[in-house]
């Protein structure tokens, strides 16, 4: 994982959600020099978009870390990614963490990510810690191209679905626990290719900070990730397979990340012992491209 000259296949899935079992290569959701520590132990955690991605990492070690696992996926589209996320996590799970629970759901609807909560807490009794990761995007020449469907798509799974999930988790969720938002370096450099996605980014910065804000009485963190370019099935899903072989190349570092580069951040900021006086912040792992605000 040393700096530049990484390239890759060139490769494009035509459609969302992207299949991480199709890429070439896969991306890296693990790490034998990671050293699991029990930072999460006896912890609920519930993960949007683990089946994948950025999102399997941190549902990887989460379990190493000794929390139990629930995650959602999109019914239909990701069953195969989905399943191995859930084989990866028993087998990385400690011996007293509750079995991992993968749900299909289309987060961009009020009653599905009820349905979602009430689920995960009828199978572990509580939320203690909420991620929310699942997104998407699309390419666009100019603003002209974006209509209204495909702005409120985007939007809907974006930056809804973290709403929603907030809002019917927080009734489980107990002082000490913990909200993590995906954002994206997008939100702080800008990106006119992804203009939609990179609103949507904007809107989650904006949702961290005064969510944390909010919730500061009932003793509930909340912070952010804004990865740089990362490794995962949004990639080939969403570019042509000339941007997609040269991905990443770009940053100071000259290579894209990998998803384990992502995840130690989401256990910083979801362990207690790590970062108690940490609220209403976001973590930049992004290759050495240097952001302000």
């Amino acid at each position: 994982m040393a700096s530049g000259g990484q390239k890759f296949a060139p490769q494009q899935q035509h459609t969302q959600p992207g299949k991480e079992h199709a890429m070439n290569p896969m991306p890296q959701f693990s790490s034998p020099d990671y050293k699991p520590s029990n930072k999460l132990q006896g912890k609920m955690a519930l993960i949007s978009g683990g089946d994948s991605g950025i999102g399997r990492a941190v549902c990887n070690l989460f379990a190493l870390e000794g929390a139990s696992v629930a995650f959602t996926y999109v019914k239909g589209s990701e069953e195969k990614d989905a399943r191995e996320s859930v084989e990866m996590i028993k087998r990385g799970k400690s011996r007293d963490a509750k079995d991992p629970i993968a749900i299909g759901a289309d987060l961009g609807y009020d009653e599905n990510c009820k349905r979602v909560v009430d689920e995960v807490v009828a199978a572990y009794g509580c939320i203690d810690i909420l991620v929310n990761n699942a997104a998407e995007q699309y390419q666009c020449g100019t603003v002209e191209d974006i209509d209204e469907p495909r702005l409120e798509r985007v939007f809907r799974t974006n930056i809804f679905a973290y709403f929603f999930l907030t809002r019917h988790a927080l009734k489980h969720m107990k002082e000490g626990s913990v909200i993590i938002n995906t954002t994206s370096v997008n939100a702080y450099k800008g990106n006119a290719k992804l203009l939609d996605y990179t609103s949507s980014k904007g809107a989650i910065v904006g949702f961290t900070r005064g969510l944390a804000l909010q919730l500061l009485s009932k003793g509930i963190r909340v912070n952010g990730v804004a990865p740089g370019p990362i490794w995962t099935p949004l990639i080939p899903a969403s570019f042509k397979e000339e941007e997609t072989a040269q991905f990443g190349s770009e940053v100071p570092m000259k290579r894209a990340g990998q998803p384990i580069e992502v995840a130690p951040s989401y256990v910083f900021l979801a362990s207690n012992q790590s970062s108690s006086y940490i609220t209403g912040q976001v973590l930049h792992p992004n290759g050495g491209t240097i952001v302000n605000g």
